[in-house]
């Protein structure tokens, strides 16, 4: 929801507003800590974005996701430490019309049609997209006459996703953007996501598909109790968890597996092993080297899933 239609109403700002040095973060937080009442949400927290980063920011329930968003999105003020949105304060109004975003709590009216909330959000931004643009991108053509409160749970996401990128931001936050899609939209905003992030967009993703975070991060932040726990590339996150497993059927004992350097856990069912490894090559090339008979070969990648849950299990 573009953060010039909530909160206050707010001065425009001309259309030749600087743009921010383009090698600084465009939004950050730093040694941030917000409390409610005897409530620590956030406990020093500290995090960047980079301009073209799609960022998965990822933890479990009460983690402190939905607090670092609004005090990106100028919506609360930290206890202490700084929240930087283009090297200013997020509350400001030069701010809040650089930035998109697309909120699970967002109310918007249903007995407006599609193309009248476009309009009237479109309206805060001094440089917005053309309309027909935006209903292309959001995948909305044909269905602009209709009243929101007429579609679908799909069609009402991206009428979301619509409003929060017909201001035509720099930063845009996605809060669970394809819950609601079927499989071919959900794969069709993917694709629109990544090319916002070709334009030099900033997106900070939340979500609970890990899928969708392993498809689209360039970087993930996990956060658990109010601090980041682990940042890195998809493919570092799943590492953490242990490395890569080959399975196959082996005579090889459990004994002599285990003694193998790198090898993190083995297990033997059936006469079918599984070994976990961060250096699964050369593992598996001693492996080979001892076993003849090795058959059935399979070595696969770690799930997002399954770091995810190694690392917020405590």
């Amino acid at each position: 929801m573009p953060l010039a239609a909530i909160a206050y109403e707010t001065e425009r700002p001309q259309a030749n507003t600087p743009h921010f040095a383009p090698k600084q973060p465009v939004a950050s937080l730093s040694k941030v800590t917000r409390r409610y009442g005897g409530t620590v949400a956030l406990d020093g927290l500290s995090l960047a974005l980079h301009p073209g980063e799609v960022v998965a920011l990822l933890g479990p329930n009460g983690a402190g996701k939905s607090t670092a968003v609004k005090l990106l999105l100028g919506l609360i003020a930290p206890t202490s430490g700084t929240a930087r949105v283009f090297g200013s304060d997020p509350r400001e109004a030069t701010t809040r019309t650089r930035v998109g975003a697309m909120l699970q709590v967002a109310r918007i009216t249903e007995a407006i049609r599609v193309r009248e909330h476009i309009d009237l959000f479109s309206s805060y931004y001094p440089n917005p997209l053309p309309l027909a643009e935006v209903l292309r991108v959001a995948q909305l053509e044909g269905i602009e006459d209709r009243q929101f409160g007429q579609l679908s749970g799909g069609q009402k996401q991206r009428v979301l996703f619509a409003l929060a990128l017909c201001g035509n931001p720099d930063l845009i936050f996605l809060d669970e953007p394809t819950v609601g899609m079927d499989i071919e939209a959900r794969r069709a905003l993917w694709q629109h996501i990544r090319s916002l992030s070709a334009q030099g967009k900033t997106i900070l993703l939340t979500t609970h598909y890990l899928e969708e975070a392993d498809a689209l991060a360039s970087r993930i932040i996990v956060i658990n109790k109010g601090r980041v726990i682990s940042e890195g590339t998809p493919a570092e996150i799943k590492r953490s968890s242990g490395g890569r497993t080959i399975r196959c059927k082996t005579t090889l004992s459990k004994e002599f597996l285990q003694a193998l350097p790198g090898v993190t856990n083995v297990g033997i069912r059936d006469g079918i092993a599984n070994v976990t490894s961060p250096e699964a090559e050369s593992v598996l090339r001693e492996m080979l080297r001892s076993d003849s008979t090795l058959s059935g070969l399979e070595v696969a990648s770690p799930a997002l899933e399954d770091a995810f849950l190694a690392l917020t299990k405590n």
